[in-house]
């Protein structure tokens, strides 16, 4: 999964699709999935850094993620 080029996004966790006009605010470990998803990273990875970096349940975050991708997926701002 890859963000789209024409999205901008600031370090706090703005989120704007400049083709629709839609924009939203993230949490930080929301701003952290998106800067790791520009990086290009894939989801296994993002799993580990977000599980490790945040202390979170690993099985848990993997559900989270899949339900995050899904409402980045609606907005148009992932392919």
């Amino acid at each position: 999964m890859t963000i789209k080029k024409n999205i901008a996004t600031s370090e706090e966790g703005f989120v704007f699709n400049p083709g629709t006009g839609d924009s939203f605010s993230t949490n930080t470990i929301g701003g952290d999935i998106i800067a790791l998803l520009k990086e290009n990273k894939p989801s296994a990875e993002i799993i580990e850094l977000i599980c490790t970096k945040y202390d979170v349940d690993k099985d848990q975050f993997e559900k989270d993620l899949d339900d995050f991708e899904t409402q980045l997926k609606d907005y148009g701002i992932i392919d």
